[in-house]
């Protein structure tokens, strides 16, 4: 067998060989061997069954666990002659070439290695910045919006027309073609009036009516509304106003806080210092999302230069090209499909931005190993957990969908990128 191995640069390595056929030939027959002592084939004692019998029935499995075989041990020789630790491969073995023919296989394998690069002053590339004040006033607003929320409804002491911001407590039944229809009629029902809570117009149409007055609205439900029967349809609704209630603020005092904060000795002060820090830190949030991190990034991929793994760039040209097909026109994507020529002009366009992608994925990864950052499964899971109670989703069902997917190493490593440039830039320090 012809045999060589090289590498092509830092990150990339290139298997060339040549197997010949009876020597996947002589591997089938140490196969077939071995399997003649286990198997039961009707007819034949265990353990008696003829080589030539195993490899009729058997014949094309045989060959593929053979040619697999000595796949294995081609590039097992490979990593030894190149000295590959397992760790530094990433990605699976690619084949550039896979030529076989009556006598022979000829091929040349592509591997991808993580790349030994040592970082050095990588502090230098940390931007400079000032941390952000918080005013007097905005914590006082910030305050008045907490306080609002603890706001109660009471009936307002004299008569008056209902107003926007009220509440209003009414009956309602609603009518499509002169008939009632379902789930269009509550008693006693309490509405917000500029709440957006029922659909567009029937709130205003309610404005300046009086208590006990009674009245009929006219309302078109939207297009894309939930109800067949009701999408797009004008419909009547009848309406009783049975009480005006008004918005009475909570006083903002240590008893608010003392809500606010769930603690029984709480005070304003203790509001005010922990609305100080809230704000203070979605400000550093937003100004490490928005400028930070970025001119971070920037600056560390272009501060270093090393090789990278082709294959690994090649598959975030395919995300980066995937993205870009998703906001597509139906038109254009018609265009695309099945002009090679314009698809690899655009992956050739992509081909920078992947590769910056790709470097600072693993300028990240050498820098969280030095400054010791890492993040658990369970910490990816409960941040899993989070997001799905924050968009009203079952969180085990989406857990099980990233994982379906394999967004789980994706997550974890925007989590432990996250930890490290937080570290990085001291952002809460």
């Amino acid at each position: 067998m012809e045999f060589n191995a090289k590498m092509t640069n830092g990150a990339n390595a290139l298997v060339e060989a040549t197997i010949l056929m009876k020597d996947i030939e002589s591997k089938v027959e140490k196969i077939a061997a071995e399997a003649a002592k286990t198997l039961n084939i009707q007819g034949f004692r265990k353990g008696k069954v003829p080589v030539n019998i195993v490899k009729k029935r058997y014949g094309d499995k045989l060959k593929q666990d053979a040619e697999s075989e000595v796949l294995k041990d081609l590039l097992q020789k490979a990593y030894k002659e190149l000295n590959i630790a397992a760790e530094r491969l990433i990605g699976e073995p690619f084949f550039k070439k896979f030529d076989r023919n009556e006598s022979e296989i000829k091929l040349e394998i592509a591997l991808g290695l993580r790349p030994e690069v040592e970082l050095s002053d990588y502090e230098e590339s940390i931007p400079k910045y000032r941390k952000p004040t918080v005013k007097e006033e905005e914590i006082d607003a910030r305050i008045k919006e907490m306080a609002s929320r603890y706001a109660e409804f009471k009936k307002v002491e004299k008569a008056r027309p209902l107003a926007e911001g009220d509440t209003a407590v009414i009956d309602f039944e609603g009518f499509l073609d002169g008939k009632p229809f379902e789930g269009g009629k509550a008693e006693k029902f309490s509405l917000a009036i500029g709440s957006g809570q029922f659909i567009p117009g029937f709130e205003e149409q309610l404005v300046g009516m009086n208590e006990g007055e009674e009245k009929t609205i006219k309302v078109t439900f939207p297009k894309d509304y939930g109800s067949e029967n009701l999408a797009g349809k004008e419909t009547e609704f009848k309406i009783k106003l049975h009480e005006v209630q008004e918005k009475i603020e909570a006083e903002v005092n240590d008893e608010l806080a003392q809500k606010i904060m769930q603690k029984e000795d709480a005070t304003l002060d203790d509001l005010k210092e922990n609305v100080k820090t809230q704000i203070k830190n979605e400000k550093l949030s937003k100004k490490y999302q928005d400028d930070l991190k970025p001119k971070l990034i920037e600056a560390l991929v272009a501060k270093y230069d090393f090789d990278l793994p082709e294959q690994i760039v090649e598959q975030e040209i395919d995300i980066q090209l995937s993205n870009k097909a998703r906001s597509m026109k139906e038109e254009e994507l018609k265009e695309l499909q099945g002009n090679e020529e314009k698809i690899k002009k655009m992956r050739e366009e992509l081909r920078d931005s992947a590769t910056e992608s790709v470097k600072a994925t693993f300028i990240v990864d050498i820098l969280a190993k030095k400054e010791e950052v890492s993040v658990e499964d369970q910490e990816v899971t409960q941040a899993i957990y989070y997001e799905a109670m924050m968009q009203g989703q079952n969180p085990q069902k989406l857990i099980e969908q990233y994982q379906k997917q394999g967004y789980l190493p994706v997550v974890k490593m925007a989590m432990i990128e996250d930890k490290l440039f937080t570290k990085m830039l001291k952002l809460y320090e």
